[in-house]
């Protein structure tokens, strides 16, 4: 048992148990190329936050990891067969319900763990900061963390070498024999401006990729995704532990 795990923990230790920060960790069911499984970003989710977790257990932070919400925003691949989609407001009211149990038991800061790119909070966690005044809600995107270019050769942004790598390292049981994986080849916006990042229209998934994957995984390894898994949660986990011991009444500087 993990203290700091709540669905691994139980009554007997929680009932006298105060926890400083809560970490939501959300990730999405969706094709990964032909080699990763649908439940890619969960996998990732939940061992990141757990390992970040337990660094900052150990550093003496009181956080708490709830249990990794499974569905994500995956409007643009409504094709893709058993993609599942969780809408924006959907996952608003989701959200909204669990920072008012949170608020109610004095737990004023949670950290939203996204583990999607299709996911989008920064909405939600301004109209749920206005809600929620005592709340202190952030947010932070694993893939953002560190430089990927340090441990990955090849660009990509979905069921590519990073993911790839890490999913070696971490679930390599899950991984297809690398004559499966396709080549992540994928088309990219007529429209310049789209291109280009300073315009954005979403990407219709099957439309832009044969195997749904975006970015070449043939150079991922398990010593690759090892040494990014270490060194990110290293990183999110002095975080935790910062965000815990900040007096919210004393943020700037």
């Amino acid at each position: 048992m993990r203290p700091y795990i709540l669905a691994e923990t139980n009554w007997v230790a929680l009932k006298e148990a105060r926890f400083e920060l809560a970490i939501l960790p959300w990730g999405a069911t969706e094709a990964h190329n032909y080699h990763l499984p649908y439940a890619t970003d969960n996998i990732q989710a939940d061992h990141i936050t757990a390992e970040s977790a337990r660094i900052a257990w150990e550093k003496g932070a009181k956080v708490i990891v709830l249990p990794t919400l499974p569905f994500g925003v995956n409007t643009g691949q409504s094709d893709i067969y058993l993609d599942i989609n969780l809408n924006p407001s959907t996952q608003l009211a989701i959200l909204s319900d669990i920072v008012q149990v949170l608020e109610r038991q004095g737990i004023y800061k949670l950290v939203v763990f996204n583990g999607h790119g299709g996911n989008d909070f920064k909405p939600m966690l301004r109209e749920l900061g206005l809600k929620y005044p005592k709340m202190f809600i952030s947010l932070t995107f694993f893939p953002l963390t560190v430089d990927k270019d340090r441990y990955f050769e090849e660009k990509g942004d979905h069921a590519d070498e990073m993911e790839t790598s890490l999913m070696l390292h971490l679930r390599p049981d899950l991984v297809l024999p690398q004559e499966k994986w396709g080549d992540g080849a994928s088309k990219k916006h007529k429209i310049k401006s789209y291109s280009e990042g300073w315009a954005w229209a979403e990407r219709k998934w099957s439309q832009i990729s044969m195997d749904t994957g975006s970015g070449n995984p043939h150079k991922s390894s398990k010593e690759k995704g090892a040494r990014y898994f270490k060194d990110i949660t290293m990183k999110i986990g002095d975080f935790f532990v910062e965000l815990c011991h900040t007096d919210l009444q004393d943020m700037y500087e």
